[in-house]
């Protein structure tokens, strides 16, 4: 029994010696997997493009860095955003999009709403809180308690938004000489809900300020352009899309189907956003919406995203991306195209948000006007928020 119980004590120390291994060092190489910046020589960034790229208010529509194990305070060696690295790359206002639930297999063509969580095994992996593990509600809210703890720690460099005064104040600071980003709280997808419109009150109080109905799947609100039909709003959809209108918050139909899309086009009247996504006649693909639909969305005064990655772009070099900036120019004008990077969401990029000043580098080489590279950099975006914000 005295050799049965020493063997036994060594193979539990084993067994928590392996464990300890998997938690410390699985969850960072799995991002560092997920979210790779192809390796490259530094990019060309003109002096006259390194002025103005200084001179901008710069904003991203969508990111996810918050479904990883980094702390986005400090400079992070993986990944694409930390508060450090936005700073570095004069981004004013960033969307941090939580992500909670994401289908095995996870493909733009035909995903079934019931396939296996990938964010299940992602939460206990990272050791998020048990009450994480079976509840998407509780994700986001965790999701945006990270944010804050972020906010708390960045010493006056990373502000959440929860208002008009909050966006004023960051742009006027900003204007000042600050070293300072203003975060947005969004969810990809509204799963959270659970199905309860009450839940909607619990993630604003959180500080969610944008609502993206869908993500890879069909959910309670309605069909997904991934999903396995082209459904449209479900009444609960309905519900929900109303309550974002009347609350002042801003919705994302990135994602969403395109009856889904025409639904909340005929349903509402405020300016609807694309958060991250690209322009199919430039690059044909089912994640991009046909140009008709862009078409309507920038007619409720909405902005459409462009994306830095290659499955929406077709070229994830700043001039791959410069490209389809243009062409989302000429297809729905100059007033109504935003940066939406992807940024940590499980995307291959050319550069991280540090390298920003190449993008507006690759703008001017293809011929928009600072005023043109001023929009989208960031002005729309403003415009947006300030229409949607109380």
């Amino acid at each position: 029994m005295r050799v049965f119980g020493k063997w036994l004590g060594r193979i539990l120390a084993l067994l928590i010696f392996v464990a300890g291994l998997f938690f410390t060092l699985a969850p960072g190489y799995v991002e560092s997997s997920r979210n790779v910046v192809t390796p490259h020589d530094p990019y060309p960034v003109s002096a006259a493009a390194k002025a103005l790229h200084q001179d901008l208010l710069i904003g991203d529509w969508h990111a996810d860095p918050l479904l990883w194990n980094r702390d986005l305070s400090q400079r992070g060696n993986r990944g694409h955003v930390d508060v450090p690295r936005l700073i570095e790359g004069n981004v004013a206002l960033q969307v941090f999009t939580a992500v909670t639930k994401s289908p095995a297999g996870q493909n733009y063509d035909h995903n079934e709403t019931d396939a296996m969580d990938n964010i299940t095994l992602l939460a206990v992996g990272q050791l998020w809180p048990v009450r994480t593990w079976g509840s998407l509600y509780q994700r986001a809210l965790f999701q945006a308690e990270k944010l804050h703890t972020f906010e708390e720690r960045s010493q006056g460099q990373l502000r959440i938004i929860r208002s008009k005064a909050d966006l004023e104040a960051v742009l006027a600071d900003k204007a000042a000489g600050q070293s300072i980003v203003g975060g947005i709280l969004g969810i990809e997808g509204a799963h959270p809900l659970e199905g309860k419109i009450e839940n909607l009150q619990g993630l604003q109080d959180a500080g969610y300020r944008l609502i993206a109905l869908q993500h890879f799947f069909d959910n309670e609100l309605g069909g997904s352009l991934h999903g396995t039909e082209d459904h449209g709003l479900t009444p609960f959809g309905r519900e929900v899309v109303m309550a974002v209108a009347e609350r002042g918050l801003i919705l994302d139909i990135a994602h969403s189907s395109v009856q889904v899309a025409r639904d909340v086009l005929a349903l509402t009247d405020i300016p609807v956003v694309v958060s991250h996504t690209g322009i199919h006649s430039h690059c044909p693909v089912k994640r991009n919406y046909p140009d008709a639909l862009m078409q309507e969305i920038a007619a409720t005064g909405g902005v459409i995203g462009i994306g830095y990655w290659a499955d929406v772009t077709c070229d994830d070099s700043p001039a791959g991306i410069a490209k389809t900036i243009k062409a989302a120019i000429d297809v729905v004008g100059e007033d109504h195209v935003s940066l939406g990077s992807d940024f940590d969401g499980s995307v291959t990029t050319a550069f991280d948000t540090s390298e920003l000043a190449a993008l507006t580098h690759a703008l001017l080489e293809i011929g928009l006007t600072d005023t043109q590279i001023r929009k989208v950099m960031g002005e729309n975006m403003i415009r947006v928020l300030h229409a949607r914000l109380n």
